[in-house]
């Protein structure tokens, strides 16, 4: 009786959450094949009567300048990931494999960072970009992006610590340096933890709007690109739920893609 209880619990707690996930997507995807007087006159869970109406879709492209958008994020996102790659392998494999003054010291900062809210040191932030002259630059984001990333930094120290130091041992012994041993033996092995960083940031650069749209307001991401929909007299939902479709598709399929690397990166190291 209490097994059967528990599978009913379980399934219900699974379809409820299920349903969380999928109405709110289920009312996008409609929205974005009608036309805006079936929008006007229909209910958000009313399907679309025609679900061949691209044109929204082809609307939104062109208004908002989704091309654009598209290849500006990708130039930030690819900059952004590598470098919040390399820096944080760089910093784990540091803080992992060295004793030195002010270790400990290092990671209760890094924890101490993780809980101040960043809209608290944002007027510090701005002044600090506009006096380095990054104002309305891509390179304000890219900047912004990499040196932000504590998280980044932690999951690579816990899938560090999976990988025996008798690897360093050994390549050292074969005369290799530091740089040697990380560059050739220890990067290479932290491809789940890089898959992980790498959807998981890159799909919070992705959906990022509020640094975008502060830092770099003479050019479009992708984020940014929907806010053109939006104006003193209303929005265009049919336009704005269509364009946002075509903004979920690219990181739904790097999940499909990434998701076993996603899962592994996620709990390597967690039992040694």
């Amino acid at each position: 009786m209490n097994r059967t209880l528990g599978n009913v619990l379980k399934y219900a707690s699974l379809i409820g959450a299920a349903l969380v996930v999928l109405l709110p997507l289920s009312v996008v995807l409609f929205a974005s094949f009608k036309t805006k007087e079936e929008y006007a006159n229909s209910g958000p869970l009313d399907p679309p009567q025609n679900w061949l109406n691209f044109a929204n879709f082809i609307e939104a492209a062109q208004k908002s300048d989704m091309v654009g958008g598209f290849i500006n994020t990708t130039i930030i996102l690819v900059i952004s990931l590598t470098g919040t790659i390399l820096i944080g392998t760089m910093a784990a494999y540091a803080i992992d494999r060295f004793n030195f003054r002010g270790k400990k010291l290092i990671m209760v900062m890094f924890l101490i960072a993780t809980l101040i809210p960043s809209v608290t040191s944002q007027v510090a932030t701005f002044q600090l970009i506009s006096g380095l002259g990054l104002y309305n630059t891509k390179a304000a984001l890219v900047l912004l992006f990499m040196g932000t990333d504590i998280i980044a930094i932690y999951i690579f120290i816990q899938f560090m610590q999976s990988i025996p130091v008798s690897l360093d041992e050994a390549a050292m012994i074969d005369g290799a340096n530091r740089w040697t041993i990380y560059w050739r033996v220890v990067l290479p092995l932290l491809k789940p933890a890089i898959a992980t960083v790498v959807i998981i940031k890159g799909i919070a650069i992705y959906n990022e709007f509020y640094l975008p749209s502060l830092y770099l307001q003479s050019e479009n991401l992708i984020s940014t690109a929907l806010y053109r929909f939006k104006g003193p007299f209303g929005a265009q939902w049919e336009l704005i739920t269509a364009a946002t479709i075509l903004v979920i598709v690219p990181t739904v399929i790097a999940f499909l893609f990434l998701q076993r690397w996603i899962y592994k990166g996620l709990v390597a190291g967690a039992v040694k």
